[in-house]
């Protein structure tokens, strides 16, 4: 893995606050035959993450995202039991996160408008798209409010309802939440359902309930940093193994095109369908002093 370590770059490390820049960042870097882990969220447009993966293609390199959620222990279990075909067909996906986002003050996060929905929902939209793999989402209905009591601009109170043929997923994301700090993924099936639970997204209890009867695993780990350390293995394993990567550009789009979508929603107070939105919404205003 050495060599394959030193041939990659990880383009946007220091611009994790500037997705405008990343963009030409990745572009010089794939041109130079470079492979790239970009930070997340990938691109503002979703022409320009295609165009950057084709680029990719070109170069004879690998484009990943650091998606990092994907390897946090408990969204890795819950994902690969859903694939080992545990939990039968989904049926509903349901996950609310209750924290204090107000530690941004005095950053530049604190200029993103939609913050919760873009910067910091964008794990979970992932963790959905890897949960329904290529299931087409029907259409999306997110919004938005700000905490009667919060310091910050950015509203830190938002919530997505997406919409597939067979399967029905809610997301509710409370960033001010000051007592009680809880985290919750509920995924239910025709043949099972598991949940996890805890304090914080570091400290999960997993619960997996099937015919055969309940099974707590034992996780070890935690995504801080373990997911970080899994976004660059698997991109490491790809290269050595001459794969497209789990977290490639290519299957980023759609996570961020499901982002996108619940941006607008929030912003037209409608139903959105997923992939009509290829730019973020309003990008110039909403993350102009980034």
């Amino acid at each position: 893995m050495t060599d394959a370590f030193q041939r990659t770059t990880s383009a946007s490390s220091h611009f994790s606050d500037h997705p405008r820049e990343r963009a030409p960042i990745i572009e010089a870097a794939l041109l130079a035959r470079k492979h790239v882990l970009s930070q997340k969220p990938f691109v503002l447009d979703l022409d320009v993450g295609h165009r950057l993966a084709e680029l990719a293609d070109e170069m004879g390199v690998k484009l990943a995202v650091n998606q990092n959620a994907r390897w946090a222990p408990y969204f890795s279990y819950i994902r690969e039991a859903v694939r080992a075909g545990l939990l039968g067909s989904i049926d509903a996906i349901h996950c609310d996160v209750h924290w204090d986002h107000s530690w941004v003050k005095g950053t530049p996060f604190e200029a993103v408008r939609h913050l919760i929905l873009y910067d910091f929902a964008i794990h979970w939209f992932d963790f959905v798209r890897s949960i329904m793999d290529e299931a087409v989402p029907r259409r999306i209905y997110a919004s938005m409010a700000r905490s009667a009591t919060q310091t910050i601009m950015p509203a830190l109170l938002a919530q997505a309802m997406i919409e597939y043929e067979s399967t029905q997923v809610t997301l509710i994301f409370d960033g001010f939440t000051r007592f009680d700090r809880l985290d919750r993924t509920l995924v239910v099936g025709s043949e099972g359902a598991i949940r996890s639970a805890g304090p914080s997204t570091d400290f999960q209890r997993v619960e997996l309930t099937t015919s055969e009867g309940i099974a707590r695993p034992r996780l070890k780990g935690a995504w801080f940093p373990d997911g970080f350390h899994g976004t660059m293995a698997e991109l490491l394993s790809a290269i050595a193994e001459n794969r497209e990567p789990s977290h490639s550009a290519r299957n980023n789009l759609a996570s961020l095109s499901l982002c996108f979508a619940a941006v607008a929603s929030a912003e037209r107070g409608e139903a959105v369908r997923p992939g009509t939105v290829r730019r973020l919404p309003g990008d110039d205003e909403l993350i102009k002093s980034l």
